[in-house]
This record gives structure tokens, C-alpha cells and sequence, in this order.
């Protein structure tokens, strides 16, 4: 250890890498490997919103925008909720434009835990959450969703309220299972914390990305639920700008005018490019997900239905586009379960403890590729589960 590392923050040097990464990364020691690990789009960013970044490069709108971002672009925002969600929000006090989903989750948590309070989450779930929690000194409390779908419900909450609580966490559609909370289910948890003193931090990124004819649901539509909920949401994953790094925070402007706070020490704006490319998106591009959307629904039904051909457990996922089968049956770690099929069929996926313990037992797959990688990843994967049999 370098002789200065101990006196590292506490929390961050506890902080480990991203299971997700950390096994993303292996891929590349393995030639003709395929790999099934990130959730990124492979579809290229629209055309007529890499046409509107270019406009913002040549008209010269390189400098640095108002701190909650570019107004015309907070109020396409609000627009688009509203038309596609029935959020309503002010432009002006109400969203903040930030580097990237990410980067609102970051701000929000930071906002609003303090040391020794307590977050409630689901587990499984996303590993962004639990080291921001850690670094704010605050801690995380998991409820074990795999008795009910992935689905995190009222009762697993309650029975996890504390008079620490401090905010609890929906990442619906969620990353990793694709299971969505449907609005009785959101109806209940609004009913559990209306009149409690607790944030509801909901993570809806995969928003646009919800499967069937009920749409996406936000419980900050729930009576009650505006006034303590903090929306996060991007377009990463609706229109393929991961590289973009595009997010926003929407919450009454009681929160937002502290939220503004932690955004405008942190990195001041986000990319002023990327804001034109993101009013474009939320403008002319207001529909771009929609065929996107159609495809991944053809590649969730595929490799669902594979799965489930070779005996492997799987809830149907209903957004995202993640498959979360089980891999009990075969007695083995998940991520040695893994590191043996990228050994020896070249194939890479996530292993499920990256998403907290409770992910233990499972795989994530990715279906964010196209039909013919899917086609032979799945091919290879029969063989490796067949191999264990």
C-alpha cells in the first residue's frame, strides 16, 4: 500500500469496482468472444440529433449554459413527460439537466442522506446505488424481492421502516431483472409512505423502454407521492445516447433549489453540445424510441424463449432489456458459473452477485445486441449448460 493510501476516504477506499465492469472487462483477453455484459444500445444515435450537434459546433454554442441547463431544453423535458407520463413540472425551478443519469442519482443521494440514516432498495438491484449511499455515510437496507417477482411491494418496505429511514429507491423498469411496477403495486407503496417523512428517489431511465400496453407508471403521480419524490431520468437508453451523457432530475422546486446546489459544485452544466443534441432528441425525436423498442421486444421473446428451452428459470422482463435467469440448479458460485462459460465457449454475462447478494444464484444477459450475436450466444450457452448436466 502506498504509504498515503490510509488516509483515502474511508468510503471510497471500501468502494469496489462494478461487478458489470469488472467482468466486461475480462471479455477482452479472450479472442472471438462474445459478450452480453453492458447495457448499452447498439443502435447508433439518430441521425437528425448527431445533425443538430454538429449545428451547436459550428454556430458555436460551446460555453457553459445556466447551471440546471439550457431552458428550452428543460422545458422540452417537461413536455415530454407530461405528453408521455402525465409528470407535470416547472422548466424553470423544477428540472435540472445533469451529466448523465448517473450524475442525477449522485446528486440526489447527496442531497438528501446524511450520515446514519437509512435507504431502502430492492435486491437485486443496479450496483450505482449502494456506493453513493456508502460514500454520504448513510446506509443501505436491502429487501429480498426474489419471493415476488423482483418486484419490490409496500410490505417489504414496511417491514424495513425505521425511524432512520430516510428514502426509499425504485429502480423500475429495473436493471437487472426488466421487471416493471405495475400502478396497483405503486398505489400500495403510495399508500404505505404518504404521510411518512421519507424521499422516494425513482429511478425510471428505462422509462421509454416498457413492454406491452400498460406503459410506463410513475408513483410521483400517486396522490401525495409529488411533494417528496424525485424523478431520474435520461436518454441513454431511450435514444441511444449513452456517450452523451444526458440526464435530469425532475422534483418540486422545494427539493430542486438544493439539488442545484450539489449539480452546480460538481460540474457546473452539463455539456452544452450534448444539450442541443438533447432538445433535438426531445423535440423532433420525441418518437425515436419507438422502433427501437419494437426490436428489443423481437430479441427479448428470443432469448426468453431460449432460455427457457434449456430449462433455465426466468422471469419474463416487462421493460429494459435484461433477462435475469437462474443458475442454482448447477451448484456453482455465479461468477464462477461465468468465468467457466467465458473459458470455455467465449461467451460473457454478468453474474448476478454484482447486484448485491441477493443476486446470487443468477445471470444478467443483456439482449442490446443484435439478433445474429444473440443467436450465437445462445447457441453457446446451450452448449455450456448442457455441458453441466
Amino acid at each position: 500500500m502506498n504509504r498515503m493510501e490510509h488516509l483515502v476516504n474511508q468510503h471510497v477506499r471500501e468502494i469496489q469496482v462494478s461487478g458489470i465492469r469488472k467482468f466486461s472487462m475480462r471479455v477482452a483477453a479472450y479472442e472471438d468472444a462474445i459478450s452480453l455484459t453492458l447495457g448499452q444500445p447498439d443502435f447508433p444515435t439518430p441521425e437528425h440529433i448527431k445533425e443538430a450537434a454538429k449545428r451547436a459546433i459550428e454556430q458555436n454554442q460551446t460555453v457553459y449554459t445556466l447551471n440546471a441547463g439550457l431552458l428550452d431544453l428543460r422545458r422540452a423535458a417537461c413536455q415530454f413527460v407530461a405528453t408521455r407520463y402525465g409528470q407535470h413540472y416547472d422548466p424553470a425551478t423544477e428540472v435540472i439537466v445533469t451529466n448523465g443519469a448517473s450524475q442525477a442519482i449522485d446528486v440526489t443521494l447527496r442531497t438528501i442522506l446524511e450520515p446514519g440514516v437509512e435507504v431502502i432498495l430492492p435486491g437485486p438491484v443496479y450496483p450505482g446505488y449502494e456506493p453513493i449511499v456508502k460514500q454520504c455515510g448513510a446506509i443501505p437496507v436491502y429487501v429480498d424481492t426474489r419471493e415476488t417477482g423482483f418486484k419490490l411491494t409496500a410490505e417489504g418496505i414496511r417491514a424495513k421502516l425505521t425511524d432512520k429511514t430516510r428514502a426509499v429507491l425504485l429502480p423500475y423498469p429495473s436493471n437487472p431483472t426488466g421487471v416493471v411496477l405495475e400502478r396497483a403495486d405503486l398505489a400500495a407503496i403510495a399508500d404505505l409512505l404518504r404521510d411518512r417523512e421519507i424521499f422516494v428517489m425513482s429511478d425510471e431511465i428505462y422509462s421509454e423502454l416498457v413492454y406491452g400496453e400498460q406503459g410506463h407508471h410513475s408513483i410521483a403521480n400517486e396522490p401525495g407521492m409529488r411533494v417528496k419524490t424525485i424523478v431520474i431520468n435520461g436518454l441513454s437508453k431511450s435514444h441511444s445516447m449513452t456517450g452523451w451523457r444526458i440526464g435530469f432530475t425532475l422534483a418540486p422546486a422545494e427539493i430542486s433549489q438544493h439539488l442545484i446546489k450539489v449539480h452546480q459544485y460538481s460540474v457546473s452544466c452539463a455539456s452544452s453540445i450534448s444539450q442541443f443534441a438533447a432538445l433535438e432528441a426531445l423535440t423532433n425525436g420525441v418518437d425515436d424510441a419507438l422502433p427501437m423498442r419494437a426490436e428489443y421486444l423481437k430479441r427479448r421473446d428470443y432469448v426468453y424463449d431460449r432460455l427457457l428451452a434449456m430449462g433455465l428459470a426466468c422471469e419474463k422482463p416487462e421493460g429494459a432489456f435484461y433477462l435475469f435467469p437462474s443458475v442454482q440448479e448447477f451448484g456453482l458460485p455465479s461468477f464462477e458459473f461465468c468465468l467457466r462459460m467465458l473459458e470455455t465457449e467465449k461467451l460473457a454475462v454478468v453474474p448476478g452477485d454484482a447486484f448485491s447478494d441477493y443476486g446470487e444464484g443468477y445471470i444478467r444477459l443483456s439482449y442490446a445486441y443484435s439478433m445474429e450475436a444473440l443467436q450465437e450466444a445462445l447457441d453457446r450457452m446451450e452448449r455450456f449448460v448442457q455441458s453441466l448436466r
